[in-house]
């Protein structure tokens, strides 16, 4: 899988003046669309769009400090529609609009050339299973919140705190399959995984029944779970444990994500600072 994302990636190198597809990155990589996009976010820590939006206008700046094109050659090579919106994006990126960093040689700020490798250290495994699940339905109150990273997300834990504890007996009595209990979902990200993007934040349970008319419901297609067991610090070790779901596990097993949400079952200590839990995230077997 490395391999052709690198492939990829010198797709994108060779590419930076014309458009480029993310269905041809993805037949290159031999994965889906939908799969090439979240392990590309997951290992370079940024969505694919603002990486080569990025590159793009590194690979400009070195056209605008040339000078042998005009301001709005280098914008339309670029693909920008006008000379005002390429500067508006040459001055988020660099810091300075183009036609003074012409006149000034002004430093200017560069996206490096991304490449990936697996490194395998064989100091830890990471336990996981695969569950096929039929159709079920997400049961319980919903929020659209910002997407965190490190550290406790303070959206959702006054989203939590804000639901009245009847509520949340209710929801939790509807629980009638795996994951047993009150879980946490993340559904419908907005565009990129880029940290602060918006989400949606499901407090419910994993039931076949029907949602009473007061709560938000969600059908879920039957398909394939992978299923990742951890126990460790909160809230990091669940955090991380996202992100050694796909610089570790998806390169080395034949698997690929699919649209859906991901469901986390957490159990937290009494003083709050440890957690056993377990992360579910839809996927599909890779064939050949």
């Amino acid at each position: 899988m490395l391999e052709r994302l690198n492939q990829a990636m010198e797709h994108i190198e060779r590419h930076l003046d014309q458009r480029i597809e993310v269905a041809e990155l993805a037949r290159i990589a031999l994965t889906s669309e939908y799969h090439f996009r979240r392990f590309f976010s997951a290992l370079a820590g940024m969505p694919l769009s603002e990486y080569i939006r990025r590159r793009r206008l590194t690979v400009a700046g070195a056209d605008v400090l040339a000078g042998e094109r005009t301001l709005l050659d280098v914008a339309v090579r670029y693909g920008y529609g006008s000379a005002e919106a390429f500067a508006r994006a040459f001055h988020a990126v660099h810091g300075v609009g183009p036609g003074e960093a012409r006149r000034t040689g002004a430093v200017l700020r560069s996206q490096p050339r991304m490449s990936f490798r697996l490194t395998v250290e064989g100091s830890s495994s990471m336990r996981y299973r695969i569950v096929q699940k039929d159709e079920f339905r997400l049961v319980g109150r919903r929020a659209r919140v910002p997407l965190v990273y490190e550290g406790m997300n303070r959206a959702i834990v006054s989203f939590v705190k804000g639901i009245d504890a009847e509520t949340v007996r209710r929801i939790e009595a509807l629980s009638d399959q795996e994951p047993v209990g009150l879980v946490n979902v993340s559904d419908n990200l907005a565009g990129s995984r880029v940290e602060g993007t918006e989400l949606d934040y499901w407090h419910g349970v994993v039931t076949g029944a029907d949602a009473p008319a007061d709560l938000d419901a969600l059908r879920v297609p039957a398909g394939a779970w992978a299923v990742f067991e951890v126990s460790g610090a909160f809230p990091q070790a669940l955090q991380h444990l996202w992100r050694d779901v796909f610089t570790q596990w998806f390169p080395s097993n034949p698997y690929r994500t699919r649209p859906g949400p991901e469901i986390s079952r957490t159990r937290i200590s009494a003083a709050g600072t440890e957690a056993d839990a377990e992360l579910w995230i839809p996927v599909e077997r890779v064939s050949g």
